[in-house]
Protein backbone atom coordinates (compact mmCIF):
# COMPACT_ATOMS: atom_id res chain seq x y z
CA UNK A 1 0.00 0.00 0.00
CA UNK A 2 1.78 3.43 -0.67
CA UNK A 3 1.07 6.91 0.90
CA UNK A 4 -0.19 9.90 -0.87
CA UNK A 5 1.24 12.83 0.65
CA UNK A 6 -1.48 15.06 2.23
CA UNK A 7 -1.38 18.11 3.52
CA UNK A 8 -4.08 19.46 6.43
CA UNK A 9 -4.41 22.59 7.46
CA UNK A 10 -5.76 23.18 10.90
CA UNK A 11 -6.61 25.81 13.07
CA UNK A 12 -3.66 26.60 15.55
CA UNK A 13 -6.28 26.14 18.43
CA UNK A 14 -6.81 22.64 17.50
CA UNK A 15 -3.38 22.02 16.75
CA UNK A 16 -2.69 22.76 20.08
CA UNK A 17 -5.21 20.51 21.54
CA UNK A 18 -4.22 17.47 19.46
CA UNK A 19 -0.41 18.02 20.36
CA UNK A 20 -1.85 17.99 24.12
CA UNK A 21 -3.71 14.57 23.87
CA UNK A 22 -1.49 12.57 21.74
CA UNK A 23 1.37 10.68 23.48
CA UNK A 24 4.56 12.44 23.31
CA UNK A 25 6.26 9.62 21.42
CA UNK A 26 3.92 9.36 18.75
CA UNK A 27 4.37 11.97 15.47
CA UNK A 28 1.01 14.47 14.48
CA UNK A 29 0.98 12.48 11.62
CA UNK A 30 0.48 9.10 13.00
CA UNK A 31 -1.98 10.30 16.04
CA UNK A 32 -4.40 12.14 13.25
CA UNK A 33 -3.93 8.87 11.18
CA UNK A 34 -5.43 6.46 13.95
CA UNK A 35 -8.12 9.04 14.81
CA UNK A 36 -9.27 8.79 11.07
CA UNK A 37 -8.79 5.26 10.98
CA UNK A 38 -10.99 5.08 14.11
CA UNK A 39 -13.55 7.14 12.34
CA UNK A 40 -13.80 5.52 9.92
CA UNK A 41 -14.22 2.01 11.38
CA UNK A 42 -17.06 3.69 13.70
CA UNK A 43 -18.99 4.69 10.88
CA UNK A 44 -18.58 1.20 8.99
CA UNK A 45 -19.77 -0.59 12.17
CA UNK A 46 -22.38 1.91 13.11
CA UNK A 47 -23.85 1.37 9.52
CA UNK A 48 -23.60 -2.47 9.65
CA UNK A 49 -25.68 -2.56 12.73
CA UNK A 50 -28.19 -0.09 10.96
CA UNK A 51 -28.44 -2.96 8.38
CA UNK A 52 -28.23 -5.78 10.60
CA UNK A 53 -31.35 -4.20 12.76
CA UNK A 54 -33.15 -3.53 9.54
CA UNK A 55 -32.14 -7.17 8.62
CA UNK A 56 -33.74 -8.36 12.10
CA UNK A 57 -36.90 -5.91 11.30
CA UNK A 58 -37.74 -7.87 7.78
CA UNK A 59 -36.91 -11.74 9.16
CA UNK A 60 -39.08 -11.81 12.60
CA UNK A 61 -37.51 -15.23 12.49
CA UNK A 62 -34.45 -14.76 12.96
CA UNK A 63 -35.19 -11.83 15.57
CA UNK A 64 -37.18 -14.78 17.13
CA UNK A 65 -34.09 -17.01 17.62
CA UNK A 66 -31.59 -14.34 18.62
CA UNK A 67 -34.48 -13.59 21.59
CA UNK A 68 -34.38 -17.38 22.29
CA UNK A 69 -30.48 -17.31 22.13
CA UNK A 70 -30.29 -13.86 24.25
CA UNK A 71 -32.78 -15.19 26.98
CA UNK A 72 -30.55 -18.56 27.64
CA UNK A 73 -29.32 -18.98 30.75
CA UNK A 74 -25.99 -19.18 29.73
CA UNK A 75 -24.09 -18.44 33.17
CA UNK A 76 -25.76 -21.73 34.83
CA UNK A 77 -23.74 -25.16 33.66
CA UNK A 78 -26.20 -26.88 31.50
CA UNK A 79 -28.41 -29.92 32.71
CA UNK A 80 -26.79 -33.25 32.38
CA UNK A 81 -29.27 -35.83 31.04
CA UNK A 82 -29.91 -38.85 32.76
CA UNK A 83 -29.54 -41.88 30.42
Amino acid sequence: MSMAATTVKLEAELLREIRAAKPARQTLAAFVREAIEHELLRRKLRAAAEQYRAFLDEHTDEREELDAWESAPLASPPRRSRT
